[in-house]
């Protein structure tokens, strides 16, 4: 079981020691990226000629990107005679791919080139009447109307559908002395042809590109602890800690996936599995909380079911036996705090990890928070983009600070919360059509717009690639929560805060506006994952007195989008 140790909010603040970070200097990037002025001929034809470029070599995506990039400057010079042939191109190119798909089966990929086709429209545009693809979910584990109908439902049967998953990573030398090395966790068969669900810290030594390939992976039955059963991991999925793997036996019991939705606070649940390697233990207890941010997409359960190492990728089941979440961590040296990751996540993820390899979540590199209507209470009206990253999927659309998301693809974007449900459910690679409300120039009301993204991948660490393709003061908005102002000539460190943003780090450090601050020093800690960030300032709220802050700030928590 995934163990948590530190403060999890996603916003937290921590006083740090430098000797922690690795060493770096305040540093500008070396460039910025710069939107195409598209009332330049020659800055329209460099651009034509970049797609071009992107369209010889797009094996990787299918073309989706140049055919997005070709939308966007069809969008600006809607006369240009090579922009119309190369939207044709690119269209023509990623249709080919698309029947391509659809002959050979691969339903998942048919999917996101249907998508982006049609977000781009070029089907509407080209008159092309195309049937729209689908996943078939009858042949996807777990998602068969069969997957759960198996035995009578009684505790001793639930617990033979459980797993020990065993990872064997050979010996390990310390002071001379050979040690076993391995990973213990539980998971739980969906379908009778031995298809298991685990976490993906359970097996991640087995697909991470650093191992040096030594790791073997076994199961252990519940009816039989003794013997290992070779399996393989068919896919995985790092972001929401989910894999799905295969062994050659037919499952004694398979278990049905539920429906979170009808779980509330205080409902009783089971936990099953192998808590330090005691197999077949079921431990009950209740729902503690719903909403727990410790992912960066999506909510978690709290619950106080005992769960401890070994426990990770068993079931957290109802009263009926059903699936409702998957164990995945709890607090160190507390007890009764532990999380586990809703069902519906699963039921999301399953076509992408039943295809096989690691299931990549999108983000158009863009941070916001839900806006909620004024005086209204918790009524929420969109989310509201407080920060774009410069050559963003999002810049390159022309989604700007302030912009209010209120949909996608059609689908209602009441909140940030809702932009990361409809993302878990996307794929990387496909283009998409973002409705925005956006402010009017005289400041008085809002106007409806269209704008088209390319949904890239989420990197590990957000934050970090926001420092790199930004300014220093800029990427502060993100990562600190302040906009900064230069207020020196002379001392490039010298900046005045202009504004705060409600709930980030620099609200919780008590700064306000007007406040003088110099950033002395930006470092990271190897992973990136981090940033150790040197401040001085002379807040408002602590009397102007002079002050040397040094805070640890996580580089990645759900506002990135």
């Amino acid at each position: 079981m995934r163990k948590i140790i530190s403060c999890f909010a996603a916003a937290g603040i921590f006083l740090a020691c430098h000797a922690l970070v690795s060493c770096g200097s305040l540093r500008e990037p070396d460039e910025i990226f710069a939107p195409v002025d598209y009332t330049e001929e020659n800055a329209v034809s460099d651009e034509i000629k970049a797609v071009r470029a992107l369209l010889d070599n797009s094996d990787s995506d299918g073309g989706t990107r140049a055919l997005w990039r070709s939308r966007l400057i069809l969008d600006k010079v809607p006369s240009n005679a090579l922009a119309e042939e190369l939207f044709d191109d690119c269209g023509g190119f990623v249709l080919a791919n698309l029947k391509d798909s659809v002959e050979s089966h691969d339903m998942v990929g048919a999917v996101r080139l249907y998508e982006s086709l049609r977000a781009a429209g070029y089907f509407s545009s080209r008159g092309i009447d195309f049937p729209a693809p689908s996943i078939p979910l009858d042949s996807v584990p777990g998602l068969s109307p069969v997957a759960g109908g198996s035995g009578e439902r009684k505790v001793s049967e639930f617990i033979k559908g459980t797993v020990t998953v065993y990872v064997d990573k050979g010996i390990k030398v310390e002071r001379g002395i050979g040690f076993t090395d391995a990973v213990l966790g539980s998971g739980f068969f969906i379908s009778r042809d031995g298809y298991i669900i685990t976490n993906h810290h359970v097996i991640a030594d087995m697909v991470d590109k650093k191992s040096q390939g030594y790791s073997r992976l076994y199961v252990k039955l519940a009816e039989d602890p003794d013997t290992r059963i070779p399996a393989k991991v068919i896919g995985w999925d790092s972001l929401l800690d989910l894999a799905l793997i295969k062994t050659e036996v037919e499952a004694p019991y398979v278990f049905a996936l539920g429906s979170s939705e009808d779980l509330d606070v205080g409902n009783p649940v089971y936990a099953i599995g192998s808590p330090l390697g005691l197999e077949r233990t079921l431990t009950r207890g209740i729902i503690s909380a719903k909403d727990r941010r410790l992912f960066s997409m999506g909510f978690v359960f709290q619950i106080d079911a005992a769960v401890n190492s070994g426990n990770s990728g068993g079931p957290l089941i109802d009263e009926a036996g059903r699936v409702q979440a998957i164990v995945f961590a709890g607090v160190q040296n507390y007890q009764g705090l532990n999380f586990a990751i809703p069902v519906e996540y699963l039921k999301y993820e399953l076509p992408f990890l039943y295809a096989g390899g690691e299931r990549e979540h999108p983000w158009i590199g863009a941070f916001g928070r839900t806006q909620r209507r004024s005086g209204s209470g918790a009524v929420n009206e969109g989310l509201k983009v407080q920060y774009v990253m410069p050559g963003s999927s999002a810049y390159r659309a022309g989604i700007s600070e302030d912009d209010i998301i209120v949909a996608l693809n059609g689908l209602a974007v009441n909140s940030l919360d809702d932009l990361q449900s409809c993302f878990i459910r996307s794929q990387t690679g496909t283009i998409a059509d973002v409705t925005v409300m956006t402010p009017l120039s005289d400041g008085e009301g809002f106007s409806t717009e269209h704008r088209l993204v390319y949904l890239e991948r989420r990197p590990q660490n957000p934050g970090y690639e926001v420092y790199r393709h930004d300014l220093l003061a800029d990427s502060m908005v993100p990562i600190m929560g302040f906009r900064l102002v230069r207020a020196s000539t002379s001392n490039r460190r010298r900046y005045s805060v202009v504004s705060v943003l409600k709930g980030s780090v620099a609200d919780e450090a008590g700064f306000s506006e007007s406040d003088p601050v110099d950033i002395l020093g930006v470092s990271f800690n190897d992973e990136k994952s981090a940033a150790y960030i040197e401040l001085y300032a002379k807040k408002r709220k602590n009397g102007f007195l002079d002050v040397t802050l040094g805070l640890t700030v996580p580089m990645d928590s759900p506002y990135y989008f």
